[in-house]
């Protein structure tokens, strides 16, 4: 047990009795119990391997190399369609954690398998995903904006990318493309 998890365990919330079991299994694998984004993260040798989160209708045990699990009970779900590694198994109940517990086991065990035979998920390349148009002509017009673009990191220029193909009008694309101009330009990801 890691003293500056508690605090996430012991925060008042509908999921405290899930994620008390939930943290028993985790520590049960012998993983290192850490504290990232907030949440309970369960590392190898400093790699994160799954950790435990909640949402309004459910709480989760998210694998990050989920991807490469086996799966043989049909329970791992793929949080959003741009999502390529991770993977949730999804509660809504300690009933259903308790039942499951034997196999929560086995998914923690593979994943950290998958983890120390140093597997990693095949992602797609920045340029296998959708560049608007909008923006394919704000680069073109822009030296500057297509070259600070192309030396962000792989994730902020797919972030850039999502957010800005998400919207279905032209005049919201571009919108959202003039917002982020000045960020862009100075190196920084959507969320930073």
């Amino acid at each position: 047990m890691n003293p500056k998890v508690d605090w996430f365990f012991e925060k008042e919330g509908p999921w405290q009795k899930c994620y008390a079991k939930l943290r028993t299994l985790a520590l049960d694998s012998g993983l290192t119990e850490e504290l990232k984004w907030g949440h309970p993260c369960y590392t190898l040798k400093g790699k994160n391997v799954f950790l435990i989160h909640g949402f309004n209708d459910y709480c989760a045990l998210l694998f990050h190399k989920g991807a490469l699990l086996k799966d043989d009970h049909g329970l791992l779900v793929q949080q959003t369609a741009n999502v390529q590694s991770a993977r949730q198994i999804r509660f809504t109940s300690l009933k259903e954690i308790t039942k499951l517990a034997p196999v929560l086991r086995s998914y923690m065990q593979q994943a950290i398998a998958v983890e120390q035979a140093g597997m990693k998920v095949p992602m797609k390349k920045t340029t296998e995903f959708d560049m608007p148009e909008e923006f394919a002509m704000q680069l073109k017009a822009m030296p500057a904006l297509k070259k600070a673009f192309f030396a962000l990191t792989p994730g902020r220029q797919r972030g850039y990318l999502l957010y800005f193909a998400s919207a279905k009008q032209s005049k919201t694309r571009e919108t959202r493309i003039e917002k982020n101009v000045e960020r862009i330009l100075a190196g920084k990801g959507l969320d930073d």
